[in-house]
């Protein structure tokens, strides 16, 4: 994704069954689960992770931390080779061709010698840093990053399942992450009546220039094949004009095209096919404004992408302008130092499947709806693998989107799994709209910590970034496994607190996510079914909204979740990764940052003044309009030892009142609420009305014995209160106008010119003072509600 901003720039406080991968006897292994089809690709080769493999090297890794080797390593582990030494793969199946994933130090070039049943092989596998180490300053909270390259090679031998396959370090030092092994097809012969490229002087050793042969091929053979036979072509400039025809090679390890843009045009009657050739440029940097692309533009409607190599370009489709119904399928998308793949907005119908990507400098693949809304298009059944920046997979706006079956691992840095969001970067942009649908997609390791503000990314996010999200978002049956953070995320990354609604999340499992299932930071809602979680590093829920008066989200359980109870009791900290729920401290305030909403207030005395922590603020409601109410969320229920409501003081130089001119502190009897909560409460005998001179402190101690604390949405258990009354003479103090104390269900309304009363309204998750009168506006400087130790 272009950007020039990132992913989030919420600053907060610093602290630190799908398809489901696994490692047996060295292998990378897909297990299918019950009762869903597996999700990712189906490619024509197989993975073998290096830290599976034999080795006389170091094996490096687990880390999840950017800028290092590990971290951006597949299964976040990987090899390194000193010189001289060598990793050995056990080879799955039969193969004749092996691509390896490595990493050399920065500015340093060498070899592998390749090794077979302990054959040395008389070639050598080129490894080079030339287009690694990626640096996007512009891009806020990245770093230096894009340490992988991919290098490939025929084996010029068939080998078995069981046989081994080794590579040994030469001339420097190289890192070996995995081993892609496939048995490569023999090269496809001319179709009948197409145009060679040769034949129009292209020249296949690579040394001459053959744009102006792809040109002239391309211009004879409209409304039939170009023919793209084995060898290496360098183009030297990129085509254009391309519409009502199919360029065709002889397979992606036979034909290969050089060049770092192939076709670039804004338009184009479509009927564009494009399959079974490599197109490797030489884009060592990312450079936006350069279009660096296997395509850039329109292919127009009704066209075809499928069976292509694409490698070192900045990036492989950015699509704009008319792609109506394009298919794009059956490609490996390697090494760019931006996007896989972006629908820059205008698409419809575009399916996007059964694609491998890895090592993508940004967002794996994209839809952006810039200018005009992406519409009824999908990304099904690809796997993506390494994205060093960004998400794997992100939605930016459009409308009837589906993101289905998909198999994500190892997102990095600033991104997650799969992206939903409403982030605009530009406008005029199409923020989401009718129906997103994400279904059956499985994430590995996905999530990261951005290293800008140590700001946790959950493996699946849901962002109202720059507008509130209003489609209907459904999630389903995910899996989420070994998430470093949280599994889902409901955010608004630009910091401005937007709502987030329409969504649910049925039938998911998590496995050992790192801190939380849920992670809420802004307003909104969704509703659970089906989740269930083992392994659960913090707590179930991490409930806070922010700004901290932007408002509540409210999770609702729809039955069937299981493993993943209790809150994160602080909102001050970001739980970290297998840290747990600390116990509760009983000095903090369960109140303190918590969203505050109020019938009314005046000027810049706003409900969230009440508990910003601040004893020289607070919130003062709307003058001679009664009944006033304050309402704090506190995200879940708690047993809580005492609830302190501290009104404010008046004018400097008011006189210090004597003690006995104050509230005396008469006691209540505890009398049961409504059956289904039964929080005891009761209203006090009448007050005297103190002086102005007096600060009231308000204290409602717990008797009996309280509730556990319990996920957010479920109703507390039985729980006595018994409400008392005390002041403070202070030297300066705000009049509380007359109030009468009252507790537990609303007082009765007061007479014309009477005194005015506060009521506090315990409930499952918040607790709400009202405040009833005819005269003056009311006002809470600050609330405190303390946790029950222990």
């Amino acid at each position: 994704m272009h950007r020039s901003n990132a992913v989030h720039v919420r600053r907060m406080p610093t602290t630190a069954i799908g398809a489901v991968v696994a490692l047996t006897a060295g292998m990378l292994v897909t297990l299918a689960p019950a009762a869903h089809a597996a999700s990712g690709a189906t490619l024509p080769f197989t993975s073998v992770e290096a830290e599976s493999a034999s080795t006389t090297g170091t094996r490096i890794g687990p880390e999840y931390t950017q800028g290092s080797l590990a971290s951006e390593a597949s299964g976040r582990q990987a090899v390194r080779l000193a010189a001289g030494q060598r990793v050995e793969f056990t080879v799955p199946r039969a193969a004749n061709a092996v691509n390896v994933a490595y990493s050399v130090p920065d500015g340093r070039s060498g070899s592998l010698n390749v090794y077979v049943n302990g054959t040395r092989l008389a070639r050598t596998l080129p490894v080079t840093a030339k287009y690694s180490y990626v640096d996007t300053g512009w891009i806020t909270g990245s770093k230096t990053h894009h340490f992988y390259d991919d290098a490939r090679m025929l084996l010029g031998r068939d080998v078995q399942a069981g046989d081994k396959v080794a590579f040994e370090a030469a001339g420097t030092q190289v890192t070996v992450d995995v081993a892609d092994f496939e048995q490569v097809a023999a090269a496809a012969s001319q179709p009948a009546g197409s145009v060679s490229v040769v034949s129009k002087g292209a020249d296949p050793s690579g040394s001459g220039d053959s744009t102006q042969a792809f040109r002239d091929a391309v211009a004879a053979a409209r409304g039939g094949v170009v023919w793209i036979p084995p060898g290496d072509y360098r183009l030297t400039s990129s085509l254009s004009g391309v519409q009502n025809v199919t360029l065709r090679g002889a397979g992606s390890w036979h034909s290969v095209v050089h060049t770092s843009r192939f076709i670039d045009q804004t338009g184009s009657s479509g009927g564009v096919h494009i399959k079974d050739f490599a197109v490797i440029g030489e884009v060592t940097e990312r450079v936006d404004s350069n279009p660096d692309n296997f395509v850039n533009g329109s292919l127009g409607p009704d066209s075809s992408v499928s069976g292509m190599w694409l490698q070192h370009l900045k990036v492989g489709l950015w699509l704009t302008g008319n792609n109506d119904n394009l298919v794009v399928e059956n490609n490996r998308v390697l090494d760019t130092t931006a996007d896989g793949l972006n629908l820059n907005g205008t698409a419809r119908g575009v399916r996007v499947r059964n694609n491998f990507l890895r090592n993508q400098g940004d967002d794996a693949l994209a839809m952006w709806s810039l200018y005009a809304p992406d519409t009824d298009s999908s990304f099904e059944n690809n796997t993506v693998s390494q994205p060093n920046l960004a998400n794997g997979i992100a939605i930016y706006g459009g409308t009837d989107i589906t993101v289905r079956g998909n198999l994500i691992s190892d997102t990095n840095a600033l991104g997650s799994g799969i992206a939903i969001s409403n982030q605009k970067f530009l406008d005029p942009f199409s923020p989401l709209a009718g129906t997103i649908t994400v279904d059956g997609n499985t994430l590995v390791r996905t999530g990261a910590l951005n290293p800008n503000w140590n700001h946790p990314m959950g493996a699946l996010r849901v962002d109202s970034y720059d507008s509130a999200i209003d489609a209907t978002v459904n999630i389903t049956d995910t899996t989420i496994t070994d998430s470093p953070y949280s599994a889902f995320e409901f955010v608004s990354g630009g910091g401005q607190g937007r709502q987030v609604r329409g969504v649910s999340v049925t039938g998911a499992t998590v496995r050992n996510t790192g801190t939380v299932v849920v992670q809420a930071e802004t307003p909104g809602a969704a509703a659970f079914r089906g989740v269930t979680a083992t392994q659960v590093g913090s707590a179930g829920v991490y409930n806070c909204p922010y700004p901290a008066n932007s408002g509540a989200f409210t999770l609702t359980d729809g039955g069937g979740n299981s493993g993943w109870t209790g809150t994160w009791s602080d909102c001050s900290t970001w739980p970290q990764p297998g840290q747990g729920n600390p116990a509760p401290d009983p000095n903090r305030n369960l109140a303190k940052g918590r969203p505050a909403t109020a019938t009314g207030s005046q000027d810049v005395y706003t409900p969230g003044k009440a508990v910003d922590g601040d004893a020289g603020t607070y919130w003062e409601s709307a003058n001679n309009a009664f009944p006033q109410a304050l309402t704090v969320d506190l995200g879940s229920s708690y047993a809580v030892r005492r609830v302190v409501l501290k009104l404010p003081r008046p004018p400097p130089g008011a006189p210090a009142p004597r003690p006995s001119r104050c509230w005396a502190a008469p006691t209540a009897r505890p009398t049961p609420r409504s059956p289904a909560r039964r929080a005891a409460v009761s209203t006090p005998p009448p007050a005297t009305r103190p002086p102005s001179p007096c600060r009231a402190v308000r204290t409602c101690a717990t008797s009996g014995s309280p509730s556990a604390p319990t996920r957010a949405g479920r109703r507390a258990s039985s729980a006595r209160w018994r409400p008392t009354w005390r002041t403070e003479p202070v030297r300066v103090a705000r009049p509380p106008h007359g109030a009468r104390a009252a507790a537990g269900r609303p007082p009765r309304p007061a007479a014309p010119g009477g005194p005015t009363g506060f009521t506090w309204v315990p409930s499952d998750t918040s607790l709400t003072f009202a405040a009833l009168g005819t005269l003056a506006s009311r006002s809470f400087r600050h609330l405190t509600a303390v946790p029950t130790s222990g």
